[in-house]
């Protein structure tokens, strides 16, 4: 892969709006996970809830667009001057060559369930006012950052479950790659629903206190809500500091509908390819963002297929203690993670993680620590079904 700059990035999660709020975390190993009380939800678990989201409607143009998730698409869009540095883009190279490439699972699905419960009481009909199209629809985040920022070219909402918003990276970088356009808006959305915390507690896969990724007594995850961004740009050569997509990695082991290969075949397959794509070794990454959802056989499976790969050298935690895991946009939110760790030197530590599992020989990382030399950093996202993504970020001027 020829490197891409990450010319802007921002995010938002229970930790914050924007990067200072998540630099400041990092730096603190601290979490924004609390006692689940969304919505009419009765669950024993902690979830990873952004702040105020309702509180943020959408303009007039876009109302027919209005939802939990594309509200929360807006008010991460407008952090960190974000939205304008992708509009000074747009300018740069013109609106049918800025790509829109978007990773959600749940997507709008919150709008169905409340109109769900204002059925007709005798025809069963749905409120005339719901729009599954412009709403509920995956395709919905991509139309609704589209229209809002003017573009008229390419566009994609790419759901593979957990590992969507990484997978946006790598589809990108390919159109760019062919010549279909210059650069990509990449990101991924993904909100709190009643469906997703019902359905991950049904599966048994929710914990009833804040997730403990890798630790020897984890027992399941904590669901967040999250948005991330970045603008993926061609360059000759950037700032000291700046920060590259170098390779991209995906698999599909189709193991089981929602269970892990158990030696993490597809895991591994994904980080070897990300390597290659990189053209980089094993002993290059100096930090690892762990898929680490804090269940039993997630974390058993990553963990031996990084043992496989990297050894117990390589520097690596999970981050989702710290926002819960955002489903469909975990993938983006931990690159922007990566590019925060990259840009400060720092490797992140896993907040809620006590006791190691034993059973796990990585060079797993409780709290964070400087790490003034770092220069590569690779993060794991995988999804139900077998499909995986690992991506690599490299620091400097030119890479």
């Amino acid at each position: 892969m020829k490197p891409l700059l990450l010319s802007a990035t921002t995010a938002t999660t229970c930790l914050g709006v924007g990067l200072d709020a998540h630099r400041a975390a990092l730096r603190e190993n601290r979490s924004g996970l609390q006692p689940c009380a969304f919505d009419t939800v009765d669950l024993p678990t902690w979830v990873g809830e952004v702040a105020d989201v309702d509180a943020h409607p959408l303009p007039a143009p876009l109302a027919a667009f209005d939802c939990r998730n594309n509200r929360l698409a807006l008010l991460a869009l407008r952090a960190d001057g974000f939205e304008e540095r992708v509009r000074a883009a747009i300018a740069r190279h013109g609106a049918g060559r800025v790509g829109v490439f978007m990773g959600t699972s749940t997507s709008g699905i919150l709008e169905t369930e409340l109109a769900y419960r204002q059925r007709d009481p005798a025809t069963g009909a749905l409120p005339a006012s719901f729009s599954y199209g412009s709403t509920h629809n995956p395709y919905s985040l991509s139309e609704c950052l589209r229209r809002h920022l003017g573009l008229t070219g390419m566009a994609a909402t790419i759901s593979t479950a957990c590992s969507s918003s990484a997978k946006v990276f790598a589809a990108a970088a390919r159109q760019i790659e062919l010549g279909t356009i210059d650069a990509a808006l990449v990101g991924g959305v993904d909100s709190l629903c009643l469906t997703t915390l019902y359905g991950f507690a049904s599966l048994e896969l929710t914990s009833a206190e804040p997730c403990r990724p890798y630790d020897a007594g984890r027992n399941g995850i904590s669901i967040g809500e999250g948005a991330a961004y970045a603008l993926l740009e061609h360059a000759d050569s950037a700032a000291a500091d700046a920060v590259w997509l170098l390779g991209a990695g995906e698999s599909s082991d189709a193991h089981h509908m929602s269970a892990p290969h158990p030696e993490g075949l597809g895991a591994r397959l994904a980080m070897q390819a990300a390597l290659r794509s990189a053209g980089l070794q094993p002993g290059d990454i100096g930090y690892i963002n762990l898929h680490g959802t804090a269940t039993p056989a997630n974390d058993s499976a990553e963990g031996l297929a990084v043992a496989a790969l990297f050894g117990a050298r390589v520097p690596c935690s999970s981050t989702k203690g710290a926002t819960g895991h955002t489903l469909g946009a975990a993938g983006a939110v931990e690159a922007v993670l990566c590019a925060i760790a990259l840009m400060d030197g720092f490797v992140p530590g896993s907040p809620g993680t006590r006791a190691l599992d034993p059973a796990i020989t990585l060079n797993y990382q409780l709290r964070g620590a400087p790490a003034p030399q770092l220069r590569h950093a690779l993060t794991n996202s995988f999804g139900f079904g077998g499909s995986n993504c690992s991506l690599v970020f490299g620091r400097g001027a030119a890479a």
